[in-house]
């Protein structure tokens, strides 16, 4: 598995610092804070924070061994060697590659002397979170907190004027919390919103009549089950999903759901709390307007899809760090997970370690891959773009009836794709032959996106705000991820039934086999419609990635 130049600096540069004395004090965080905007000037400043303002922040720690958790990885996921598929444990992986205790020990200290209260964060998590007064975080991280014109939307934000030098003995690796130029958006779009922004009448939007069993022939949860699995053997039974949010829910639009399509869900739903953000989102004057259609659809196409969950767990916070953090370390750990959010960090490395992590310990990130078309410095691609994810793209599905199986597929209009924004190095496993080629028009230098697909056209029933629910009028990439992590619930399932250990990671397997006669057989290749530059064609390309699970998906995955 190959990292990004980056990457490898960092890597070499820790090496070099964990020799130093420890009487030494570092001058540097591993990652970058401040914004290009800030940097450059283009961010207009405006003034400063208060020094009374308190702000939350996650100190994560890092690696202790980066190489050797890079080897660790290269070994895991190769079959040929005897420890192909031995993940670790979080603590197990704490114990080889994470912060030591007397680093843990020392950040806590840290906090203490200058004044910041811990309010969370463990060590196997790699975090400390605190609390403290803006006075107080400028003074313990030599920074000033800015304000600044946002230079394409119309507000305001905060932002360090510099890179944090907090005075340890040893370097961390990132601080969450020190900017909110980049507020996190849901993959999801409303088809009136569509229409309106491409010069269109709505019932232009959808040119086909949808065939899910739902209302208006709406597509729900289960239909997505019937289209690419069909079966009803496998339902996720044993298995553990996790869903990251970035706002609450309100459980009674889930129930409202079933109520209306006469399901009954019988899956454990947990709101679980990462860093002190409230799980509750209500729509009113009193709540704030709170919308939870994204977190709601999340849920019923994880459930739809693998309906028989051990548990789903919610992993709702306001950083990225603290969200990713407790899901590698939450018990039960759940092992496949769904992201349809899309945000744009300080640094594209933020998030490795934990990515990385997940990777070590055998679970599955799928990310939506957008709604907004081809990927670009303006239409965010993260965190769809980073390699150790499992990046989802969007197509347009036809069933052959209400409930009924696969009929036909088309590259969804909006599919988000591309060649990375954010210079993520191409990783290994599309380096193979067969991958990127003059028909794809994929890069060979860059990580290229999505790896897979699924549905993601207006074409699903929705219920959220506790007002109305609807039907076609809600479609994004949003529903293709959560789908897809229940869908590998269903693998996982069928592996521990075959006396094997999770799938892990699915990126390396899928090219690997994808470029052998085997395709044709696992996915659903998706030939026909474009995105943006790109349009689908033979084999993988850069709007439907391989293209969407076929039930035979299940047996090759499980049977590796």
């Amino acid at each position: 598995m190959i990292r990004n130049s980056k990457k490898a600096v960092f890597a070499a540069a820790f090496a070099v610092l964990s020799v130093m004395t420890t009487a030494a004090l570092a001058q540097s965080v591993m990652t970058h804070h401040v914004r290009e905007t800030v940097r450059t000037g283009q961010a207009a400043p405006v003034g400063r924070l208060s020094q009374s303002q308190v702000l939350q922040l996650d100190i994560v720690l890092p690696l202790r061994d980066p190489a050797g958790l890079e080897s660790f990885l290269s070994d895991v996921y190769n079959p040929k060697s005897p420890n192909f598929r031995n993940f670790v444990t979080p603590a197990e992986f704490t114990a080889r590659f994470g912060p030591t205790q007397e680093q843990y020990d020392e950040v806590l200290s840290f906090a203490g002397t200058y004044g910041l209260k811990v309010v969370g964060g463990s060590r196997d998590g790699m975090e400390v979170q605190v609390k403290g007064t803006v006075g107080a975080i400028e003074t313990a991280f030599h920074v000033s907190m800015n304000t600044y014109q946002h230079p394409t939307e119309n507000r305001i934000f905060f932002g360090a004027d510099r890179e944090p030098t907090p005075n340890l003995t040893f370097n961390l690796w990132h601080v969450s919390g020190l900017d909110n130029f980049s507020i996190p958006k849901p993959r999801l779009v409303n088809k009136n919103d569509y229409a309106a922004a491409h010069g269109k009448y709505p019932e232009q939007v959808v040119s086909h009549a949808t065939t899910g069993s739902g209302p208006s022939a709406s597509f729900l949860g289960s239909d997505m089950r019937a289209a690419y699995y069909g079966g009803t053997a496998l339902t996720g039974a044993g298995q553990n999903l996790g869903l990251l949010e970035y706002y609450g829910t309100d459980l009674a639009d889930l129930n409202t759901y079933y109520a209306n399509v006469h399901q009954t869900n019988k899956v454990p739903v947990t709101l679980l709390s990462t860093d002190g953000t409230s799980t509750s989102c209500v729509y009113s004057r009193a709540g704030g307007y709170c919308d939870d259609t994204e977190q709601t659809l999340d849920m019923t196409q994880a459930l739809g899809m693998a309906p028989g969950l051990a548990s789903l767990v919610m992993y709702v916070g306001s950083t990225d760090t603290a969200i990713i953090s407790a899901m590698t370390t939450h018990s039960p750990l759940p092992t496949v997970i769904g992201c349809s959010w899309g945000w744009t960090p300080a640094d594209p490395g933020t998030l490795d370690p934990y990515f990385q992590k997940m990777a070590a310990q055998g679970q599955n990130f799928f990310a939506a891959s957008g709604d907004s078309s081809t990927w670009s410095r303006r239409v965010e691609a993260w965190p769809a773009d980073d390699d150790y994810v499992v990046s989802v793209g969007g197509t347009d599905l036809v069933t052959s009836s209400a409930a009924g199986p696969w009929k036909s597929e088309t590259a969804w209009v909006d599919s988000g794709g591309g060649i990375s924004p954010d210079r993520i190095a191409i990783p290994s496993w599309q380096k193979l032959s067969g991958v990127i080629n003059s028909s794809n028009k994929g890069s060979t230098t860059y990580r290229n996106g999505p790896d897979v697909s699924a549905n993601a056209n207006f074409t699903f029933y929705v219920c959220a705000d506790q007002t109305t629910c609807t039907a076609n009028s809600y479609g994004g990439t949003s529903f293709a991820a959560p789908m897809w992590a229940g869908f590998i619930a269903l693998v996982n399932q069928q592996r521990v039934a075959n006396g094997k250990a999770d799938i892990g990671f699915i990126n390396p397997y899928i090219y690997a086999e994808n470029v052998t006669s085997t395709y044709g057989t696992d996915f659903h290749d998706i030939t026909s419609g474009k995105s943006g530059s790109y349009s689908a064609v033979t084999g993988y390309d850069l709007v439907t990635g391989w293209g969407s699970p076929k039930p035979a998906l299940i047996t090759t995955l499980a049977a590796q």
